[in-house]
């Protein structure tokens, strides 16, 4: 029997519409699959060694915002898997562990190490292999002066932390302002740039230094150090330590020598939320430390970390520390990249970030300048009253309260 052409027309339309289908309900299962495969991030972080206390903070940043980002679809469909290994807070493991994520196991990504003297020999394996590197502990002057163009910290660079304290105390009536300073230093990248900004301008606002000393970052015994600060009996002690134990061992000197500073701030160690006052045995009370977050932060992405984190990890909101801030925003900063550009193209990700946007992040906003830097957050100080590490400086801010000065006097 002959089918009637205008059947047959409809028979051929039908059977191309049923391939186009086939077609793609087939091109989505594929993009779909595609989509499904996960996304490696790749970090080194000092899980033991001398900065395992930060290391293992960080690593607790980045699940946490892994999993948030999961939680949201991931990157661009992909599931986000962590792929982090130690250092043991070694710059020679640090290079080794990033020729290992980059070129042997091709991770897509990366976030940066812990600490300014892991991150300029990370970074320039990552430049090597053309790969940003966005890290929120590398904000040393060192990182950014060694002609690297994939490196990027979004927190506040290190050199500006005791500028907004220094201020604080030369603004002080000349009565009631400090009339003697002692500066101490290992001589760690991270630490040793913050002290000659603060010290110039308390010099100006007539602070006399009594000592200026940098010590190796090796030395593990502080006693020494310690007790020339006691015997040079400053007003102010402005410590450059990059740790929890170096400030529990000054602490520990200064109270066996009766001597207690009107004021001391230290640039790490007191963010270490409760085990800082496990190691100084509850004699925190007083002690300032500057950072650019804290757990109190009146930031609803920050408050909702700091929920997660305590669900996750137990303790108080007060036992947080700033590292694990830090090590949140890189994963966030690194996924508005990845959103902007489409992709995970390490180019484009370098430019975009290198494009004047402003960013957000649980610490604020975070723009960087053509060196990396963050240039749109400012340095808060804060400080120990009693149990709780609270906002202070700058003391019109809306979410500081009083300064403790002068410091009181140890138990």
């Amino acid at each position: 029997m002959r089918i009637p052409r205008r059947v047959a027309i409809s028979v051929v339309v039908l059977a191309a519409a049923a391939v186009a289908l086939g077609s793609s309900v087939g091109a989505a299962a594929t993009r779909k699959a595609a989509s499904s495969t996960p996304i490696t991030i790749g970090a080194s972080l000092s899980l033991s060694g001398d900065f395992s206390a930060d290391g293992q903070a960080f690593a607790r940043g980045y699940k946490l915002w892994a999993a948030d980002q999961n939680k949201a679809g991931g990157l661009l469909g992909h599931p986000i898997k962590l792929d982090i290994i130690s250092d043991a807070s070694s710059p020679s493991q640090v290079v080794t562990n990033y020729n290992n994520l980059i070129g042997s196991q091709h991770d897509q990504l990366i976030f940066g190490p812990f600490s300014t003297l892991l991150s300029v020999p990370a970074a320039r394996v990552a430049a090597r292999y053309g790969y940003a590197m966005v890290g929120g502990a590398d904000g040393g002057p060192s990182v950014f002066s060694a002609g690297l163009r994939n490196v990027f910290d979004v927190s506040i660079p290190v050199k500006q932390n005791l500028v907004t304290f220094a201020d604080w105390i030369a603004s002080m009536p000349a009565g009631k302002r400090p009339k003697t300073a002692a500066y101490v230093t290992s001589n760690d990248p991270f630490t040793q740039p913050q002290l000659p900004l603060a010290q110039s301008i308390l010099q100006k606002a007539g602070v006399k230094t009594v000592l200026s000393k940098v010590f190796p970052d090796e030395v593990t015994d502080y006693t020494a150090i310690a007790g020339q600060v006691a015997s040079a009996k400053p007003d102010l002690v402005l410590l450059g330590s990059v740790d929890v134990p170096t400030v529990s061992a000054f602490t520990q000197v200064f109270i066996q020598q009766h001597y207690s500073p009107k004021a001391f701030i230290a640039t790490a160690g007191p963010d270490q939320g409760a085990a800082f006052v496990s190691a100084v045995h509850g004699e925190q009370s007083g002690i300032f430390v500057p950072n650019g977050w804290y757990p109190g932060y009146k930031k609803a992405d920050s408050q909702k970390m700091v929920r997660e984190y305590v669900a996750k990890y137990g303790g108080s909101a007060s036992s947080v520390n700033a590292d694990v801030a830090e090590a949140y925003s890189v994963g966030q900063v690194l996924a508005q990249a990845v959103n902007a550009t489409h992709g995970f193209s390490q180019p484009a990700i370098i430019r975009y970030l290198k494009s004047g946007v402003t960013l957000n992040s649980v610490q604020g906003p975070v723009k960087f300048d053509q060196l990396g830097e963050n240039l749109a957050q400012k340095t808060l100080t804060f400080q120990w009253q009693g149990n709780k590490l609270v906002q202070v400086i700058p003391t019109n801010d809306p979410g500081s309260v009083r300064p403790l000065y002068p410091k009181p006097a140890w138990k």
